[in-house]
């Protein structure tokens, strides 16, 4: 029993290269992000845009309300989704490809096609579904929203309660989907060079998996090795209350 003990005691401890994030980075070393990861829009986004210029009544036509002002219910904007051409309906304007294009990139885009409409128009755009999920070895698993248009990497597994002793931070995988495709990406989370990954920022609705590390399955499976050997010792020491219960 001791020595099961001490086995599991053994097999269940992690070294500090398992655990630690960035273990080359040295210090004081200043670190220059050469990743310049700009947000771009995908199909089935929700995209919220509104146009506003000096003149309240010209920019009406172009935003969309659900419901009347009444009994002091204030109308809602409608958003704007997405479709599988990467293409929106816009009022007046029509339909608009913005499915690849960036926020700032569908505002230059929109201020373009309304010049004839309207005079130095201001145009907010702000993507509505941004959400990613966290799965694996983190303390709290989860769909979590974004607010704002980036996320790291890191600030998902921080919103996901960061990584628990077993798992395994220099092989997370990022699951991400584009129009249908997915694509699976790995990051080590051990070396500085991760901020140069091509998933260090996520992007709407990609999911983080972060696997169990080797004390974890060596730990589960003498578990399960454990919880059989005590079951068969719960058969044979009822089949010999039996044995001698019938003597």
């Amino acid at each position: 029993m001791l020595i099961s003990f001490v086995i599991c005691l053994l097999t269940s401890c992690a070294s500090k290269k398992d655990v630690v994030y960035f273990q080359n980075a040295g210090t004081f070393e200043t670190l220059v992000e050469k990743n310049n990861f700009i947000p771009k829009f995908k199909v089935d986004d929700l995209v919220s845009i509104h146009v506003s210029t000096l003149d309240n009544e010209a920019s009406v036509p172009f935003n969309l309300f659900r419901g009347a002002q009444e009994g002091g219910i204030t109308p809602q904007q409608v958003d704007y989704l997405i479709d599988g051409q990467g293409e929106i309906d816009f009022p007046v304007v029509g339909k608009l490809k913005i499915a690849g294009l960036s926020p700032e990139e569908t505002r230059v885009l929109l201020r373009d096609r309304l010049s004839e409409y309207l005079k130095d128009p201001i145009i907010n755009i702000r993507l509505r579904n941004f959400s990613v999920t966290v799965l694996g070895e983190v303390r709290s698993p989860g769909t979590y929203p974004v607010i704002g248009e980036k996320i790291t990497i890191l600030e998902a597994l921080g919103l996901a309660g960061d990584m628990t002793i077993k798992g395994q931070r220099e092989n997370v995988m990022v699951i991400r989907d584009f129009d249908g495709t997915k694509v699976y990406t790995r990051i080590n989370l051990t070396d500085k060079d991760a901020l140069s990954s091509p998933v260090y920022y996520l992007t709407q609705n990609d999911v983080v998996y972060v696997e169990p590390n080797r004390s974890a399955i060596t730990s589960s499976a003498l578990d399960n090795r454990a919880t059989i050997a005590v079951s068969i010792a719960s058969v044979l020491i009822t089949s010999t209350v039996l044995l001698i219960t019938r003597n």
